[in-house]
């Protein structure tokens, strides 16, 4: 009993070990077969890969199914990870790939954004609760109706906080096409909202 005790305790210690290991030295171990680094590696980013891909195909049995495609690419091709972009950034890469491949293969590629339901706060009034939500709406519904390039701009500076470098490595475009995409989808974005009556985000 006290072998089965030392081995949990070993154990732990070696997860928590990893997970204040950096990415870049995860994929090295990653590289060698280590498991637990995979383990840590996915724990901290399976949920933004899994969102920024949600984004892109927009049907959730799909998004999850490509997250798992992406961290067994991660498993298998650990090793040619050049460290040339943050692990992240590769990463968004992967899925990226996978994810525009899944939409060619797709028959129905335009099928119209699937509302996400809006959880209200327990304080707000039904009043506040129902004007975020159709703000909320509003505003999805307006990035819906940018152009793939315009949308894919908004998606990775707004919603994943990546800078310009970053999103040029994703997409793999110029720093400065991406900031011309990115003037152009804001100014088209700012538009649109005035247009629906949203005034305070289109600024």
């Amino acid at each position: 009993m006290s072998n089965v005790i030392a081995i949990n305790a070993a154990a732990r210690k070696h997860i928590a070990d990893a997970r204040g290991t950096s990415d870049e030295m995860l994929l090295e171990s990653i590289a060698k077969g280590g498991r637990t680094a995979m383990h840590v590696l996915y724990s901290r980013h399976n949920v933004r890969v899994y969102r920024f891909v949600l984004r892109m195909v927009r049907d959730t049995t799909m998004a999850e199914d490509l997250v798992s495609q992406v961290f067994l690419d991660v498993w298998r091709t650990a090793s040619q990870f050049e460290g040339r972009s943050q692990v992240s950034t590769w990463l968004l890469s992967i899925a990226r790939f996978k994810a525009l491949t899944a939409l060619r293969q797709r028959k129905h590629e335009d099928i119209e954004q699937e509302d996400v339901l809006e959880i209200a706060d327990e304080a707000d009034t039904p009043e506040a609760s129902l004007d975020r939500a159709n703000t909320s709406a509003i505003l999805r519904a307006c990035v819906a109706k940018l152009s793939p390039a315009h949308r894919e701009i908004i998606n990775l500076v707004y919603y994943h906080e990546k800078s310009v470098e970053e999103a040029g490595a994703i997409i793999g475009i110029p720093q400065s096409t991406v900031k011309t995409r990115m003037f152009y989808a804001r100014k088209q974005l700012a538009e649109l909202l005035k247009g629906a009556g949203v005034d305070s985000l289109a600024a």
